[in-house]
């Protein structure tokens, strides 16, 4: 079982975990991930890793409450186990050979997902360029982060209470407008956000690619639920990803089938809530 070490919620919707897994934080790299089960009764969900330590033996998840397990697993405390902590799965994030500057644009919650890989391609003496997107000043993440690890840091909210207000496309086209020249454009986030990202920088050529979050079961390529379609062809983002080139990405395909299960997660999340809500009242009286 792996413990948790710290916990830090960033947001009310946004929890940073650092959990005790030396054996994949000795072999993870930007852009693998981890597939978590809390119980025997649980289902196996993936969460990309936003950070490792090797010499402490650590890694890194930060995760959205968004379905019952992302819920409960929030429920977690420093000193507590999850019993499965699987990883480091999929193919890490290749820097494009000869690149010389890169822009990083997260989008919400990707953010996690984005600061590894802003922080590797630093690391590797690449000039760096981040456009983090969120809705609104409340729920910024990794701020400090990122500035630590960038050498140009734009901050966009969809409502303007921080940093400039817009889209993180716009600031992208400004850049490019500019005359701003990107080797390779790394975006992560939401899916329309990719999709316009991509579409911001087709008509330029720009290397550009994306991380994908299909549903997932296994994470060995076994089951096939992870499957996407990439320049025409089936792919598996548990073993063929998650990073795509996203010119090729089928992305409205990628949206649908995402949103399959949405209802019954819904049900699930609150079917529990009700059962808590209940236990409470019959502990009372």
């Amino acid at each position: 079982m792996a413990k948790i070490v710290r916990k830090q919620v960033l947001n009310p919707t946004v929890t940073l975990l650092e959990v005790d897994a030396p054996l994949i934080a000795k072999k993870a790299r930007a852009g693998q991930f981890i597939i978590f089960r809390l119980d025997e009764y649980g289902e196996r969900v993936p969460l990309t890793i936003a950070d490792y330590d090797r010499e402490k033996g650590t890694v890194t998840i930060i995760f959205q409450k968004v379905g019952l397990s992302t819920q409960l697993l929030s429920d977690l405390n420093e000193g507590d186990s999850i019993l499965d902590f699987v990883g480091p799965l999929g193919v890490p994030t290749e820097i494009p050979e000869g690149a010389k500057r890169v822009c990083v644009i997260g989008g919400g919650v990707g953010c996690a997902i984005a600061y590894p890989q802003a922080k590797a391609l630093h690391a590797a003496g690449i000039t760096v360029d981040v456009i983090a997107g969120f809705r609104s000043r409340d729920i910024v993440i990794l701020e400090d982060e990122f500035r630590a690890v960038s050498d140009n840091f734009y901050l966009m909210t969809d409502d303007g209470t921080y940093g400039e207000k817009g889209l993180v496309t716009q600031k992208l086209q400004e850049q490019i407008d500019g005359g701003v020249a990107y080797d390779a454009v790394i975006a992560i986030g939401p899916i329309p956000m990719m999709k316009f990202v991509c579409k911001t920088t087709r008509p330029y050529g720009v290397k550009t690619i994306v991380s994908l979050n299909p549903l997932m079961i296994d994470g060995t390529g076994m089951c096939g639920c992870c499957r996407v379609t990439v320049g025409g062809k089936v792919r598996f983002a548990c073993v063929d990803g998650p990073d795509f080139d996203g010119h090729q990405v089928d992305f409205d395909e990628l949206m649908n089938r995402n949103a399959v299960y949405r209802e019954r997660e819904a049900e699930e999340k609150e079917h529990h809530a009700c059962r808590l809500d209940q236990l409470g009242k019959s502990m009372i009286h």
